[in-house]
């Protein structure tokens, strides 16, 4: 159970923070920077959800779902690179992403994608307000995928947290282009075309 009492706590003000087993790294960590990026994904995909609020028709109250639940699979994902995996074993069982939330996501890409008529051209980010939104959550979770697999380098990083991020961005490119109607409303990439 979590219990915040108090939000500063001055533990910080040195340029430190804390892991979930307690030891301090500097804010600019790579491992810290994974985890912050993920936050950052998880603020992404909030925003994206405000856009689908009162918007009764059709696949979006689906895709709302789906997205609460990824939501809560990032702080999952937070908590799993929060806490290294020192080889020791730890006091308490830490949380880890595990292959059926992996699955999940491609059940769900599937769902998805069942009705969207196959690319013919990139596609730009936009379209509808949750869609652009969907977007700039996927390269954002690019991103947390890009750091994580610099992480595992040089650090224990499990593969299912690696998995996890990767269909992370496959869904939310996929829910993009269901937004933008089934991809009727994507726009696409036209190839020189300011030339």
């Amino acid at each position: 159970m979590v219990k915040l009492n108090k939000i500063y706590t001055r533990t910080g003000d040195a340029g430190t923070t804390g892991l979930a087993a307690g030891p301090r790294r500097r804010k600019d960590d790579l491992r810290i920077d994974c985890f912050g990026t993920v936050d950052e994904a998880n603020a992404c995909v909030g925003m994206a959800r405000v856009h689908l609020r009162g918007v009764a028709a059709g696949v979006l109250p689906v895709i709302d779902g789906m997205l609460e639940r990824i939501q809560n699979d990032l702080f999952d994902l937070g908590a799993d690179l929060a806490t290294p995996d020192d080889g020791k074993k730890p006091e308490w069982e830490p949380l880890r992403i595990v292959q059926s939330q992996v699955d999940r996501l491609e059940r769900d890409i599937d769902t998805l994608n069942a009705d969207i008529p196959p690319l013919k051209s990139f596609i730009l980010p936009g379209g509808a307000p949750a869609a652009a939104a969907l977007h700039l959550a996927r390269t954002v979770a690019r991103r947390a995928e890009r750091l994580m697999v610099e992480l595992a380098a040089r650090e224990t990083v499990s593969p299912e947290a690696l998995k996890f991020v990767n269909r992370l961005s496959d869904f939310l490119f996929v829910a993009a282009r269901a937004v933008n109607d089934n991809g009727a409303g994507d726009v696409l990439w036209v190839p020189g075309a300011n030339r």
